[in-house]
């Protein structure tokens, strides 16, 4: 009986946890170098950044998730394969892409924990040299210690958006603005239904945001970025008032929210629903995270509810998958009850920070939608005026979302725009289906003797 999991993130390991408590021996499938996922990204050996300054108030439970994991491998309970890449799937086939070649791993069951990636907003600039996710910028500083930039302006909106300005500031780092498109009244209004699900969070994240002081403002409109053959100059923006404003800098960081990574279970037969709140489309799973026959889901890559949940949802993905063998599974009643506050705390949390989808809608039609392609807005609307509102055919006839990120960047962005031009819902639009492979592969690992 093989078990494979994919992703060594808080979702992973505590589903390979549950597993091996149960006696069995999963394979785990991690990109990274060392288990840990992007939230608890461990250092380079040798690193000398202690976990109170790379994980904050997070540092317990990072070190905590590290060691038992390490424990598990070294104690020969995991078949741990890091460095490696699930290419495809198909009838119960990994194709995986190691350090050295491609190769093919056979299971019986399938868990996922993928997790997610920062969802971005085409901007005037944005695909310039020198503007980077947030996620970029905050793997730069935990697994490398140093800030992208010296004169450093962040933009977007969400909880990722203050922790790193917070984290940067606190390395020394020099964060010019912190330009947040969520007006200040859906923040307060959201805020308290974060509040009343987890107040010490949102007390611990309100406390970051003073912090920040008066390089933050909420409710910015107009975001333009200047750059030349160097990199970013400057971002223009206005302020909640209407303002017009240009703060200089040479480094841009920016990101609303997450988008769930899902390449690989549409690839294993999930099916998906477009969620309103989170503005996307995502698996449908029961609440212990069953997405098909022998198929789980865990963490972010199934719902977006951030690192303590998915740590509960791998371990209910492990419950699910230890019940579905007939094998003998803890109780997960207290870990679905934590899951639905997570969940209204998740839902809350989208109020306060919403998709600005209006803005989304209306990109200019000079700028670059889709920069793989280097697809503008204008190109996607006349090409909608060919293909009819639906994803597939906008990509095919247009090339949006056909690039190496297969749509990752422009497909959220390029639906709002689709349907603004056809009078439609987003979720009308459909989703650009997966196909393999869900990442570039080297040419090296396809050639065999």
């Amino acid at each position: 009986m093989t078990v494979l999991i994919v992703g060594a993130g808080p979702a992973g390991i505590r589903a390979a946890e549950t597993l091996v408590k149960a006696g069995l021996r999963p394979v785990v499938v991690d990109e990274g170098a060392r288990a840990g996922g992007q939230i608890y990204r461990r250092t380079p050996s040798g690193f000398v950044r202690v976990p109170s300054k790379l994980y904050g108030s997070e540092a317990l439970k990072a070190v905590d998730l590290h060691r038992t994991f390490d424990r598990m491998v070294e104690a020969g309970q995991v078949a741990y394969r890091p460095k490696s890449s699930v290419m495809a799937l198909r009838d119960g086939v990994a194709q995986l892409v190691g350090p050295d070649e491609m190769s093919d791993l056979r299971y019986d069951r399938l868990i996922l924990a993928t997790g997610a990636m920062d969802r971005v907003l085409p901007i005037d600039g944005w695909q310039s040299g020198g503007v980077y996710t947030l996620g970029a910028m905050q793997i730069a500083l935990k697994a490398q210690g140093g800030a992208l930039g010296q004169q450093i302006v962040l933009l977007g909106t969400g909880p990722l958006l203050t922790l790193l300005a917070s984290q940067l500031l606190k390395a020394g780092a020099d964060v010019r603005a912190v330009l947040d498109t969520s007006p200040m009244r859906s923040q307060v209004k959201g805020g308290t239904r974060m509040l009343a699900a987890r107040p010490l969070v949102t007390f611990r994240g309100l406390s970051m945001r003073a912090g920040l002081r008066r390089v933050y403002h909420a409710g910015v409109t107009g975001l333009r970025i200047d750059a030349d053959v160097d990199g970013p100059t400057a971002v223009h923006w206005r302020d909640a008032s209407g303002r017009q404003h240009r703060t200089k800098c040479d480094a841009v960081g920016m990101g609303w929210h997450l988008r769930a990574e899902t390449h690989l279970a549409d690839l294993a037969g999930a099916q998906f629903r477009w969620d309103e709140d989170f503005a996307q489309w995502q698996p449908q799973v029961d609440e212990m995270g069953r997405g098909a026959k022998g198929l789980y889901l865990a963490g972010d890559g199934a719902r977006l509810l951030g690192a303590d949940a998915a740590e509960i949802a791998g371990r209910l993905a492990g419950i699910a998958c230890l019940q579905d063998l007939g094998l003998t599974a803890p109780d997960p009643s207290a870990d679905l009850r934590q899951m639905r506050r997570m969940q209204r705390f998740a839902r809350g949390m989208q109020s306060a920070f919403p998709w600005p989808a209006k803005m989304a809608a209306q990109t200019p039609d000079h700028t670059v939608l889709c920069r793989c392609e280097g697809i503008t807005a204008g190109e996607l609307r006349h090409t909608t005026d060919w293909s009819g509102p639906e994803a597939n055919r906008a990509k095919s006839l247009g090339r949006v979302g056909m690039g190496r990120c297969q749509g990752r960047y422009c497909q959220l962005a390029g639906a709002e725009i689709i349907a603004a031009q056809s009078g439609l819902h987003p979720k009308d639009v459909g989703r650009l289906r997966a196909q393999a492979p869900v990442r570039p592969v080297p040419i090296q690992a396809l050639i065999k003797d």
